[in-house]
């Protein structure tokens, strides 16, 4: 019985391991997705991009809120400076998609929407892996 509460509070204590993490995942891919149609038929960046791009900004936002909440309850990540390194880069991404998008009203623009989109969910993967380095 002690075995299974000790396993159930270790999975529960990354913060930035969860369903949040996932539908921000999720999302990454579907914009990344739609950028890549867009891209190869020869078209600029779309409002559904640049919606998708916003909706993912504040999937991360809340993700990150969820983060800072723990370390102001006391949990720790593995790697503080990795962590923090990441958990800022994966902030700043949709906004940087989106200035780069605007500058370049091409296909290339779509193109950028498409790899930052793919890049987005790799750096949310290593922010969850820094923060289970030490078991959480």
């Amino acid at each position: 019985m002690n075995d299974t509460v000790s396993t159930t509070s270790a999975a529960g204590a990354s913060p930035v391991d969860g369903p949040l993490a996932t539908v921000a995942i999720v999302i990454s891919l579907a914009v990344a997705v739609w950028a890549l149609v867009a891209a190869v038929r020869h078209r600029p960046p779309d409002r559904i991009q640049f919606v998708g791009l916003a909706v993912l900004e504040v999937a991360l936002l809340a993700l990150t809120v969820t983060a800072l909440v723990a370390l102001g309850g006391g949990d720790r990540p593995g790697e503080p400076g990795a962590f923090f390194g990441y958990l800022v880069t994966l902030v700043c991404l949709p906004p940087l998609a989106w200035v780069l998008a605007r500058m370049e009203p091409t296909r290339w623009g779509s193109g950028i929407v498409c790899a930052i989109c793919l890049v987005t969910p790799v750096v949310a993967v290593r922010l969850q892996q820094t923060w289970d380095i030490l078991g959480g």
